[in-house]
């Protein structure tokens, strides 16, 4: 992922989390478990066998929707540090996609969990994604999504700590 400038993603979103940070980092590095909270991910399959956070290296098949619109992406995990962060980049037939990162901080009274989304696409993704996606402004849909699925993780992690 060569256009990654870790310092300036292309959308951030972030939440405070009534949780200690360990416990928001061993949800999110469970790719498994995002399709509980993201209004687009429908699904991750894996070799991985054990539940939980998943290592550096870790591949793993992403599963998404919009309306009509089905597909499934190639991710590797590229950071798992715990309690801190954990990124993994997205590829489709080949083709650089993105890179999402959760940054997890100590905060007063639990978290801050700071989803960020690098673009990486080159011009034959970029319509080649309008067309199997539907999503013309992908930076905006996504700070939409974004929101909606930190929310959620919020909520399902503040039900499970109190």
């Amino acid at each position: 992922m060569s256009r990654v400038d870790p310092s300036r993603p292309d959308v951030a979103v972030s939440v405070e989390v009534r949780a200690a940070p360990q416990a928001v980092w061993d949800a999110v590095a469970d790719p498994r478990r995002i399709a509980s909270w993201s209004p687009e991910a429908s699904g991750v399959s894996t070799d991985h066998e054990r539940p939980g956070p998943m290592p550096v290296g870790t591949t793993f098949s992403g599963s998404n929707r919009h309306g009509l619109f089905r597909w499934t992406t190639r991710c590797v995990v590229v950071e798992s540090t715990p309690g801190e962060a954990f990124a993994f980049d997205v590829s489709y037939l080949g083709m650089d996609v993105a890179r999402w990162r959760y940054a997890i901080a100590a905060v007063e009274g639990g978290a801050q969990v700071d989803e960020q989304w690098w673009d990486t696409r080159g011009r034959p993704m970029t319509v080649l994604g309008l067309l199997g996606t539907g999503v013309a402004d992908r930076r905006r849909h996504n700070e939409r999504t974004m929101r909606e699925t930190l929310d959620a993780l919020a909520a399902d992690l503040e039900r499970t700590e109190t």
